[in-house]
């Protein structure tokens, strides 16, 4: 699927793209954490643990980790509306407005742990334009690691996996990525590269990343310089 044009250029050739959205297009670190603390304040949780374990990972299961004596459905209302009132400082990420003009609409979508209420409220706060359909919480079984979020994401695009590039920012969005037979690519914003293993390749973020649809519509060839490893 990957092949270098360049000793420092790598370029992608696939049928579609599946987004994280937390740390790839939207910066949402400050509401996360600010969210996790005040629910784990509540229920007598370490507030650190709680950000810890919540990073790219579906609420619900996280609040069943950290206190499962709890009733998981009520936590999940609980944080989910504590998070959907905080946007603060929430804001589009660099490169991903200029990414997202070059995609065809058919050969992208958002593949998030948050809830379809929180994804919605979360990309318009920040400016992002949403597809209308997306993958969230609330459609799959069980979430990132578990490669069940990009299956989800590709067969909703209508493209076999391994055709698929997925964009993560977290370790549990990396692994994910890869269960499912996907190209990974992590940006480095909000996690250290140690933490990222599980992904193809690095970056930044999305500024450097150039894509050229190819001719007949058959396919995509996205280019970028990755981090050395």
């Amino acid at each position: 699927m990957a092949s270098s044009t360049a000793p420092s250029l790598v370029q992608l050739h696939c049928q579609g793209v599946l987004f994280d959205m937390d740390g790839i297009l939207i910066s949402s670190l400050g509401s996360v954490e600010r969210s996790w603390t005040k629910w784990a304040n509540l229920r007598g949780v370490d507030p650190e643990l709680a950000c810890r374990t919540a990073h790219g990972c579906r609420a619900i299961e996280t609040v069943a980790k950290l206190r499962p004596d709890l009733d998981s459905e009520a936590e999940l209302k609980l944080i989910e509306d504590i998070e959907v009132e905080d946007n603060e400082g929430l804001t589009v990420l660099p490169g991903v407005l200029r990414l997202l003009s070059a995609l065809p609409p058919h050969r992208w979508t958002v593949v998030t742990s948050a809830t379809e209420r929180l994804a919605r409220v979360r990309l318009a706060a920040g400016g992002v334009p949403a597809p209308l359909r997306i993958v969230t919480a609330n459609q799959v079984a069980k979430g990132k690691p578990s490669p069940d979020p990009f299956l989800a994401g590709a067969a909703l695009l209508g493209f076999a996996p391994a055709d698929c590039v997925v964009f993560e920012d977290s370790s549990p969005g990396a692994q994910a990525g890869r269960a499912a037979g996907c190209t990974v690519v992590a940006t480095t914003f909000s996690h250290p590269i140690e933490a990222l293993a599980a992904a193809h390749y690095l970056v930044p973020d999305l500024t450097g990343m150039s894509v050229e649809p190819i001719a007949g519509d058959s396919g995509l060839a996205l280019s970028f310089v990755p981090l050395p490893r």
